[in-house]
C-alpha cells in the first residue's frame, strides 16, 4: 500500500478514510488514478483535486463507508468495487448509531477494498460475475444465525458470513481450525486465490507447469479435505507448505501461497513507502511488478525480522511467524510469474 496525502492540506490521509482529520475535506479513491483525493462540492456531486472529472459517492458510502468514488454518468452508482457484490446484508440505517450487522458488513468491504487494491496494482483481470459469465467474480455476504453456509470460492462466487467479521468468532475459528494467522483479509486473499487459479491455470493452459511445482490436484478434494481435518497435517508439512492447510491438497496449496504472496507483496509495497529500512539486503524496488521473485522475498525477509522483534519489544506475538523453505520460495516464484504474465 502506498502513502497518501490530501491534496488542500498537505496531511496523511490513508486508504480506508472518509475525510481529512486536519482540514475537514471529504476524501475519496480513485481507482482507475490508484490515488486518494480530496474532493470540493460541485453541482450534485463532487470535484476531485488530485485530476478531472465529476464523481459521485459509492452508493454504499452510508451503509459501509465505502470511499471509492463513481463517475457521474455510471448507471450503477456502485464503486467498482462493489460492483462485484451479489448478495449483501441489509442493516437498519435508520437506527441511530452503527448496528452489529452494519459494523460487521463494513469491516468485511474494508477488507475486500484491501483485496482490491492488489488485483488493481497487478492490473489482474476481474470481470463482473453475470448469469451469463463463466469467469466473472462476484461476492455474496450472507448472514448465517444456524451455521449452515459454507465459505468459500465456487465458480467465481466468493461467499462469506458476516461472523467471519465477529472478533470473538474469528478467535473461535483460529483456534479450532489450526489457523492461528486466519483475518478477513487473508480469507479473501485465499479465496481469489481460488478464483485466479480457474482463469490463470486452469483456462490459461499452465496446468502441467502448475503439476510440477505443486503436486497433481486431480485426486478427489472432497476426500483430502477430509483426511486433512481427521489425522491433521502431514508431519512434514512445514518442509514443502507456507502453511498446514496448504498441505492437504494442491488447490488449496496453491490458494495459501497465493494470499502468502499479496502479503509479502502488499507488505513490502507498504513498509517501503513509509522509508522504513532493514538490513543490508533491504533496496527499494517495485514488489507489485519486479519479475524476479527471489529479489522480492530477500527484501521482504529482513522487515519481517524488524517487525517481529518490535511485536515482541510491545509483549505481542510475531506479526510474521513463517519460514520461507526453498520448495515455498519456489511456489512464490510460480504465483508471482503467473500473475505478471497475466
Amino acid at each position: 500500500m502506498r502513502r497518501f496525502t490530501c491534496q488542500s492540506c498537505g496531511s496523511e490521509v490513508y486508504y480506508r478514510s472518509g475525510f481529512c482529520v486536519t482540514c475537514g475535506h471529504r476524501l475519496g479513491f480513485l481507482s482507475e488514478q490508484l490515488t486518494m483525493t480530496a474532493l470540493e462540492p460541485e453541482d450534485d456531486g463532487w470535484r476531485a483535486l488530485a485530476g478531472p472529472g465529476h464523481w459521485l459517492l459509492c452508493a454504499n458510502s452510508a451503509a459501509v463507508a465505502c470511499n471509492w468514488l463513481v463517475p457521474a454518468d455510471d448507471p450503477t452508482g456502485f464503486c467498482p468495487a462493489c460492483d462485484h457484490n451479489r448478495t449483501v446484508p441489509h442493516p437498519d440505517l435508520t437506527s441511530p448509531g452503527v448496528t452489529p450487522t452494519q459494523r460487521r458488513w463494513r469491516d468485511i468491504e474494508t477488507a475486500k477494498r484491501q483485496l482490491f487494491w492488489s488485483i488493481y496494482r497487478w492490473k489482474l483481470p476481474h470481470p463482473l460475475w453475470t448469469d451469463e459469465s463463466v469467469e466473472g467474480l462476484g461476492f455474496d455476504f450472507l448472514a448465517d444465525p444456524k451455521g449452515d453456509v459454507l465459505t468459500g470460492h465456487d465458480n467465481g462466487i466468493i461467499t462469506l458470513t458476516l461472523a467471519e467479521a465477529d472478533a470473538a468468532e474469528l478467535a473461535r475459528r483460529r483456534l479450532t481450525m489450526g489457523e492461528r494467522y486466519r483475518t478477513l483479509l487473508g480469507h479473501f486473499r485465499h479465496e481469489v486465490g481460488h478464483y485466479y487459479w480457474d482463469i490463470l491455470v486452469r483456462d490459461g493452459g499452465r496446468l502441467e507447469e502448475f503439476r510440477s511445482v505443486f503436486g497433481d490436484e486431480r485426486p478427489d478434494y472432497g476426500e483430502a479435505l477430509k483426511a486433512h481435518y481427521e489425522n491433521g497435517p502431514k508431519p512434514d508439512w512445514a518442509q514443502y507448505h507456507i502453511s498446514s492447510y496448504a498441505a492437504a491438497h494442491p488447490w488449496e496449496d496453491f490458494a495459501e501461497t497465493w494470499a502468502h504472496w499479496t502479503h509479502m507483496v502488499d507488505g513490502l509495497e507498504t513498509v517501503q513507502s513509509y522509508g522504513l529500512w532493514a538490513g543490508d539486503k533491504s533496496i527499494l524496488i517495485d514488489p507489485y511488478t519486479n519479475p524476479d521473485a527471489q529479489s522480492v522475498i530477500d527484501a521482504w525477509v529482513p522487515y519481517t525480522i524488524a517487525l517481529n522483534a518490535a511485536n515482541r519489544s510491545m509483549g505481542q506475538p510475531d506479526l510474521y511467524p513463517f519460514v520461507l523453505s526453498r520448495p515455498v520460495e519456489a511456489k512464490l516464484a510460480f504465483i508471482n510469474a503467473l500473475i505478471l504474465g497475466a
